[in-house]
């Protein structure tokens, strides 16, 4: 007997693992060009600021794929929040950064472009999550609205 055996043709791919959704990939970039800038710093800096800067950089990225790893959808929401937080917190340090002079204005411009891109991810991510959400918000919901109003901000307000 004879058996005609045809393999099923691959669907599209769809991302498999956290690595694959395009948020990570630019938070990664961003957090490796915030490596480069915590090497560039004073000696004296190493254990205060550069410290900082790696662990913010670090809970960028962190959040993003543990938040990736829920499977309920305001889990996800939580961790990329505080994925955003996080990357607010690497714009001040930035600030630092340049107010001490430890950062050419164009590095500091360049650097903040790439935060404002990967907050536009973020951002972007966190409504598609929170379209599928089944979690009810009640119209009007002042933190609700309050929040949706501060996803669209653009971060050139820095």
């Amino acid at each position: 007997m004879s058996y005609n055996v045809t393999k099923a043709k691959p669907s599209p791919e769809k991302f498999q693992t956290f690595e694959d959704l395009e948020v990570y990939k630019a938070a990664r970039e961003f957090r490796k060009a915030m490596y480069t800038v915590t090497r560039r710093l004073p000696d004296f800096e190493k254990y205060d600021l550069a410290s900082q800067i790696r662990r913010a950089s670090i809970s960028l990225t962190n959040n993003v794929a543990e938040g990736h790893g829920r499977y309920h959808y305001p889990d996800q929401i939580r961790f990329f929040l505080h994925s955003r937080g996080s990357l607010e917190e690497l714009v001040d340090d930035l600030n630092v950064c340049l107010d001490e002079s430890y950062l050419s204005v164009d590095q500091g411009t360049q650097l903040k472009e790439q935060a404002s891109a990967v907050l536009a991810l973020i951002n972007g991510y966190l409504r598609y999550l929170r379209g599928r959400s089944s979690t009810v918000r009640e119209p009007g919901d002042a933190d609700s609205d309050f929040m949706e109003a501060l996803e669209d901000l653009p971060l050139s307000r820095l």
